[in-house]
């Protein structure tokens, strides 16, 4: 009898089977139901967000060149990066951060860009911060790729008058000087502003702040945020880093009725060690197991703080905004340290359809989310090396997952087995289900071993579907990724391993992917 070990990688649909000796298949086995008549909260678009700070390349070269670059450009912005953007159908972005809004003074990044000081960006790695893409240039840029916009004003080191001025700036349709300065500045009809952040970080980076000090300056700057009736912004008070629950006690109990939103931010540190977080390209299996443990927090995190705010907002009145997530990995080998460049493999793709499932679970709270961040950043959706640009396998999961956007939740329940690795032990498949605003039901199925294909057998309960179509992402390492040199290592391909039978729906996942299914 043959001892070999002989490996199926089956593309196309049909998920990688790994065939032992003895004929025995070695897969996870998964049941469950989904109550299509049991619909829930609508998934709102904002949960698919983006974050874009001045930090690195994330503003210049990822997103701004300038007219007069060699790099093909719509008015200064990258054409490839809007194309990018406008497909993805982003539903919002956040800016300028961050830590570097709290530092950040509107009144430099307007006028002719040739007179805008120069500044020096003390948070991100002490470069010259030359204030070319301002206010106007990022109000545009959103108009441009067809997203709403969220604006983080600066607690840190300005005033409530200062802030005050900004919102009149961007939003008033009267003939005020502050108006009248927008206008002499090229934009007549005021922006729409659609969320805007009273501070960021104020326990850390935006001020080294108490949780009573904050909600006392948030009740008195955010008093100042005064907009036109019809163009009013959410305000968004600087909620907790991570597991800071006192933070959020002491913030709803102080300003609940004086905010609208909440964010909360968290960050996946692989080892769980800020200074030696691991690489982004290098890691073995425990590795990959450590990483899932730490992503799966996220559940904890919004479940706690949501109970925290129940407390306050029985009602659900104030949302919870996740504008700070992803994996932070040590920056790649020869960068700048304070850019916090890294590349982005099919580890972080699991990652952030495993989040986004999270999310959705959470739709009737978590109203909004930006992953961080937007190109060359962190988990970024985009990398670019001058003229190249690449989309990330975290860019693909997000296009997978559009018809989320505005879907109503359906209940998916599901009975896992564990993908354990050393002392690491997480769920081996997560699910998510919603109907769409086309009407279909939409299933999000992620296998989170590395080894094993998943067979997933669930029972349609309300639902009239017969068919099942769908695509699939996965690679075939761990550490699968996207280049300048092979930019299409990792990319999503039609998936034709689900069928319904009756009231059932079974699908085999490959190893390792993620896989999103359109059931009529």
């Amino acid at each position: 009898m043959n001892s070999k070990m002989l490996k199926h990688a089956l593309m196309g649909g049909v998920a990688a089977a790994l065939l032992i000796a003895g004929g025995a298949v070695a897969q996870t086995k998964v049941s469950g139901t989904l109550r299509a008549d049991q619909p829930g909260a609508v998934i709102q678009p904002e949960v698919y967000g983006q974050f874009a700070e001045h930090l690195g390349r994330g503003i210049y070269e990822g997103v701004w060149v300038g007219e007069d670059s060699k790099i093909p450009n719509i008015k200064g912005y990258r054409k490839d990066v809007v194309d990018a953007l406008k497909a993805l159908k982003v539903p919002v972005v956040r800016w300028p951060g961050g830590c570097f809004a709290d530092d950040y003074h509107w009144r430099e990044g307007i006028g002719p860009r040739d007179k805008r000081p120069v500044k020096v960006n003390v948070m991100w790695g002490g470069v010259e911060e030359p204030n070319t893409f301002g206010t106007h240039e990022f109000m545009d840029f959103a108009e441009l790729i067809g997203t709403k916009t969220y604006v983080a004003g600066n607690v840190g080191t300005g005033t409530p008058q200062e802030m005050s001025e900004w919102v009149e700036y961007l939003t008033s349709p009267t003939n005020s000087s502050i108006a009248n300065m927008r206008r002499a500045n090229g934009r007549d009809k005021p922006w729409k502003v659609d969320f805007f952040g009273v501070g960021n970080e104020n326990w850390g980076c935006g001020g080294q702040m108490t949780a009573e000090h904050y909600t006392n300056l948030y009740r008195n700057f955010a008093e100042f945020v005064r907009a036109p009736r019809g163009n009013r912004p959410v305000k968004v008070a600087a909620g907790p880093n991570a597991e800071d629950y006192n933070w959020t006690e002491v913030l709803m109990k102080g300003a609940a009725k004086n905010m609208n939103a909440l964010s909360l931010h968290y960050y996946v540190i692989p080892t769980g060690n800020w200074t030696k977080k691991g690489s982004a390209t290098v890691f073995d299996e425990q590795g990959w197991g450590d990483t899932m443990v730490q992503a799966l927090k996220m559940e904890e995190l919004v479940t706690r703080h949501s109970a925290v705010m129940d407390k306050y907002d029985p009602e659900k009145k104030v949302g919870l905004y996740v504008d700070e997530w992803g994996v932070w990995y040590d920056v790649e080998p020869g960068t700048e340290p304070g850019f916090l460049y890294q590349q982005n493999t099919m580890r972080d793709a699991v990652v952030a359809a495993v989040t986004l499932n999270i999310f959705h679970k959470h739709a009737d709270r978590v109203r909004l989310a930006a992953i961080a961040q937007m190109v060359n950043v962190l988990q970024a959706m985009i990398l670019t090396d001058k003229e190249k640009m690449v989309l990330t396998p975290t860019y693909w999961v997000f296009d997978l997952y559009k018809p989320f956007q505005g879907a109503t939740l359906l209940p998916v329940e599901i009975d896992t087995p564990q993908y354990v690795v050393g002392k690491s032990s997480v769920p081996a498949v997560t699910a998510s289900a919603g109907k769409g605003t086309d009407g279909a039901v939409h299933v999000a199925l992620v296998n989170l071993d590395p080894n094993k294909p998943a067979t997933v057998t669930v029972k349609l309960s309300g639902s009239t579907a017969k068919t099942a179509k769908g695509r699939v992402l996965t690679g075939p390492e761990m550490a699968s990724r996207n280049t300048f040199e092979k930019p299409d290592a990792v990319k999503p391909a039609e998936f034709k391993g689900a069928t319904i039978k009756g009231d059932t729906l079974t699908a085999t996942l490959p190893a390792k992917s993620v896989v999103v299914l359109d059931l009529n």
